[in-house]
């Protein structure tokens, strides 16, 4: 089946199998592997990505599904003057730590400032609930995405 995806801004047309699913179309036709495959049943979270700017797990959504869609990935976020605030607060404040949840922990946090520039700790860590990070404890992603918050805010002002 031929579908045709935008993905970061740019349209890519493929013939995939029916079945399958959109995390493996990121990493295996497109190469683009920020987006980790990890549980395959949609508990870990480290698989976000975002659909037509809603987060999604890829791992349970069908490539034919993002047909005419557009699709956001961690590749995606960096901005032309330098990494998104959202990239810099995990820098600054040591949100990752093996890395392997943070692509979906950066798309669901730059949602998540997209609706909501000033959010509190409890929303921070509701939004972030879906994803599961067995090094950091949380703390350091929290703060991560308070900095861009605040970041950001500065740079409107300014």
């Amino acid at each position: 089946m031929q579908i045709t995806v935008t993905v970061n801004g740019e349209s890519h047309t493929r013939d995939v199998e029916p079945r399958l699913l959109l995390v493996h179309f990121l990493r295996n036709e497109l190469g683009l592997t920020g987006t980790h495959w990890g549980c395959d049943t949609s508990n870990c979270g480290v698989c976000t990505v975002t659909l037509d700017g809603v987060p999604v797990k890829s791992c349970t959504v069908l490539a034919v599904m993002a047909d005419g869609k557009q699709v956001g990935t961690v590749e995606g976020l960096e901005r032309a003057d330098g990494l998104d605030p959202v990239q810099q607060g995990f820098v600054q404040c040591h949100g990752l730590q093996c890395g392997f949840c943070t692509p979906g922990m950066m798309i669901t946090a730059r949602c998540l400032l997209d609706k909501n520039p000033d959010p509190s700790e409890q929303e921070i860590r509701e939004a972030i609930s879906g994803q599961l990070c067995r090094c950091t404890g949380y703390e350091n992603i929290v703060r991560s995405v308070r900095w861009a918050a605040e970041h950001e805010a500065a740079e409107a002002k300014a």
